[in-house]
């Protein structure tokens, strides 16, 4: 069997929980809410297992850390369109635009759903929602996930998530 390359050794050793615990849930959460494909929930239901102590710091930072990686996606969609509006005489029309314009910067509340959620602020910034307005509707939306995911499987499966 081959071993793990020593940086990939050091880096999973700095982010193992609990040393580093909500340090950890952060950079796991802003990971998350990029496009990348990567799951916040077990850290942030590892971490509570480990302290429930820590329920609700590590919601908010859960939280931040999410919302901050989709204020990221809003830039990149933002910074996309401009490149694109250079090279191009004409804008795309299609009926995700449309839907999204219609609800303007409250559509990120969605942003919490798999799948949708990450390219939704993408979008939102594709179309120059504005910033803030979106911003906060994202954390609204993911604070709320957050929340009712952790205590749903907490309570759900006491025993499930032990360490």
């Amino acid at each position: 069997m081959r071993r793990m390359p020593p940086w990939m050794e050091s880096l999973l050793a700095l982010l193992a929980l609990p040393k580093f615990g909500l340090s950890t849930v952060f950079i796991v959460s802003f990971v998350s809410a990029t496009l990348l494909p990567l799951g916040s929930e077990p850290a942030v239901i590892g971490l509570v297992k480990l302290d429930p102590g820590l329920f609700w710091p590590t919601i908010f930072v859960a939280t931040a850390g999410n919302t901050l990686g989709g204020a990221l996606n809003w830039w990149i969609g933002y910074g996309a369109e401009r490149a694109y509006e250079k090279v191009s005489l004409h804008k795309p029309e299609a009926r995700a635009l449309q839907w999204l314009r219609r609800f303007g910067a409250k559509a990120c509340l969605m942003s919490w759903l798999p799948i949708v959620g990450d390219p939704l602020c993408a979008v939102a910034g594709w179309m120059r929602l504005p910033f803030w307005p979106c911003v906060f509707y994202m954390a609204i939306g993911k604070f709320a996930r957050y929340v009712v995911m952790t205590a749903a499987l907490l309570w759900l499966f006491p025993g499930q998530f032990t360490p």
